[in-house]
């Protein structure tokens, strides 16, 4: 999916809604284990209730990972399953790989030719070598990890060279020597609150994946406040919030209507650029 899509998408829909699949068996509602794969019955119809509302959709592999084989499977059915009813949708791998460059050129071959995904997360720590691999796909996306929403993101990410220049700031100036607006993104914590106007000013015009609108307590005011340019650049990710919303039966209805909500309050900043 190339940027001028992903923008018509937002426009279309006036949302730039990305609805996180961290499915966890574990937190779905219990009647679901009655069927042959519950992880992907969950995410089949929490995709279906919130599909009107949203661009994008992230499968966290981790909870996918957890389980093994039949995890995995699951994620493949999931991606199939947008893929074919849903191929307007923007889909992310968050996955968060990165290391020596034969090592992510495997990375890159599995999710952007066997998966077929449109975006993956990708840690920078490695430097240049580590990401260009990802970099290399016509139509895919990089979304390089830059400012996260964790307590622990002060331990590295906040500290400064001589020059007072951040580590942040650093991966966000040095990356787009490697990629440019149309191949790459940048993970930014929605409860890093006015640091987005540090975030503008290295990369005025990239899109951001920003996670941590509502269980984990940021602002969509205040992300659209500070981060919304004139073309939208943001895809805002919610996961807990909306597909565990309900552990009933009325899971799937009450994920769409936490979705909608979201969809709403976007179009009210969008109309605001």
């Amino acid at each position: 999916m190339t940027r001028k899509e992903l923008i018509q998408q937002i426009n279309e829909k006036k949302s730039f809604l990305c609805v996180g699949l961290d499915t966890d068996i574990k937190k779905i509602p219990q009647h679901l284990l009655n069927e042959e794969d519950p992880i992907f019955a969950f995410n089949k119809a929490i995709i279906d209730a919130t599909a009107p509302y949203c661009v994008s959709y992230k499968p966290n592999l981790a909870f996918y990972e957890a389980f093994g084989v039949k995890g995995i499977m699951a994620f493949e059915k999931t991606v199939k399953y947008l893929k074919e009813n849903y191929p307007k949708h923007f889909i992310i791998a968050d996955a968060k790989r990165g290391d020596i460059g034969n090592t992510s050129a495997m990375y890159a071959r599995t999710f952007f030719e066997e998966y077929d995904v449109d975006a993956l997360t990708v840690a920078p720590y490695m430097g240049d070598d580590s990401v260009m691999p990802f970099l290399g796909y016509d139509g895919k996306w990089v979304v390089l990890l830059a400012l996260t929403s964790n307590k622990g993101s002060y331990d590295f990410q906040l500290t400064e060279d001589k020059n007072g220049e951040k580590l942040f700031e650093k991966v966000l100036r040095k990356s787009q020597k490697w990629g440019d607006e149309d191949n790459l993104m940048f993970v930014v914590g929605a409860t890093q609150g006015r640091m987005f106007e540090d975030v503008r000013r290295i990369a005025p015009r990239s899109f951001l994946l920003v996670p941590g609108v509502g269980a984990q307590g940021g602002s969509l005011e205040e992300v659209c406040r500070f981060g919304l340019i004139d073309d939208c650049g943001l895809l805002v990710n919610s996961s807990r919030g909306i597909i565990y919303a309900s552990q009933g039966e009325d899971f799937a209805e009450v994920a769409a209507r936490k979705a909608h909500e979201l969809q709403q309050q976007m179009e009210r900043e969008l109309a605001k650029i």
